[in-house]
């Protein structure tokens, strides 16, 4: 008799949590009107399903709770940067978050998140004990292997899985990849589409001819552009968890990536750690990577290793054991 928040399903980091753990638990209700979770009205819409729904108890994989509930709940809270990025961040954004998610929060069961990085900065922000919070983490889907058929666009290329968002870094990336020189042996394929201020960046770089965008992709086009690619180059500036650091490993590719927030827990000692700040750390690792073969060999088979401890199994057994307590 528990109820899942099922809007939080989609195409997108949290959806794919949502969605992985909806199959892995049998939920007895699920609120999935086509209402926006992450909606200004999300926790009252919650509050007022939840207060006819029959079930016993709630859990949500989104980070916004029941504005008011009268059954214990728990919600997940994947990470804070809506309050830590500036540019992500906004005075009403501040004041929902003490309004809502924070009272919401220390009136929990437990709070569900996916690294320990993002629970000490729970913790810091909030007041609560360290108790209160259990973390899971995100897995790697089946489709993310080193057996999957790699992309083969006709050219060799680095991989970025982004979006064109500040925080991914994608402009000192685009720095790094023209300081580095390697577009002159491959080039650097972005998921998505170009923005105009990526744009404007590619050409003042003169890289128009060497930076390629994929457009949306489906989850098995995604394994096959991580298998085909030389290395992935993530250099984000903050990250809770960081799955395109696993989902490369899974498929057997090196990963260059960022030596700061959560992505040194998830990573381990099988990834090639820059610091993101610095376009020319950026680059340096980029050339290592590319020119040391027995080094990216040596990182496919620890990367293989290191993704093989994130499952989603893993996850939902957290997710259930914090739920049966809850129950209990």
């Amino acid at each position: 008799m528990i109820a899942f928040d099922a809007r939080w399903i989609g195409q997108h980091g949290i959806g794919r949590f949502a969605e992985e753990i909806h199959k892995r638990i049998l939920f007895g209700f699920n609120y999935d009107d086509a209402n926006n979770p992450a909606g200004m009205f999300s926790a009252f819409q919650l509050a007022s399903w939840l207060k006819h729904s029959g079930a016993k108890a709630l859990y949500s994989p989104g980070y916004i709770p029941p504005f008011y509930a009268n059954i214990p709940y728990i919600f997940t809270i994947h990470d804070l940067n809506h309050l830590e990025i500036p540019y992500n961040s906004s005075k009403s954004k501040r004041a929902y978050y003490r309004a809502v998610i924070l009272p919401g929060l220390h009136r929990s069961y437990r709070i569900v998140t996916v690294s320990e990085y993002a629970k000490n900065r729970i913790v810091a922000w909030s007041g609560c004990s360290p108790e209160k919070i259990m973390v899971s983490c995100n897995g790697v889907s089946d489709t993310f292997n080193n057996y999957t058929k790699p992309a083969v666009p006709g050219y060799s290329y680095l991989f970025c899985c982004s979006n064109r968002k500040r925080h991914k870094n994608e402009a000192r990336l685009l720095e790094a990849y023209s300081l580095s020189g390697v577009y002159n042996q491959m080039k650097l394929v972005f998921t998505g589409d170009a923005d105009r201020n990526v744009k404007k960046i590619i050409k003042s770089l003169r890289l128009d001819s060497s930076v390629v965008f994929t457009g949306r992709v489906s989850e098995n086009e995604l394994a096959g552009w991580y298998r085909g690619a030389v290395a992935t180059v993530f250099p984000s500036l903050y990250e809770g968890f960081g799955l395109p650091v696993i989902e490369s490993m899974a498929c057997g590719t090196p990963v260059v990536t960022s030596n700061t927030t959560s992505i040194p827990e998830v990573g381990g000692d099988a990834a090639f750690y820059v610091n993101p700040l610095s376009v020319e750390d950026i680059s340096s690792g980029i050339k290592r990577v590319v020119n040391d073969n027995s080094l990216r060999k040596q990182m496919e088979e620890k990367g293989l290793e290191r993704a093989s401890l994130f499952t989603w199994d893993r996850a939902s057994k957290i997710v259930q054991n914090a739920i049966q307590g809850m129950l209990n």
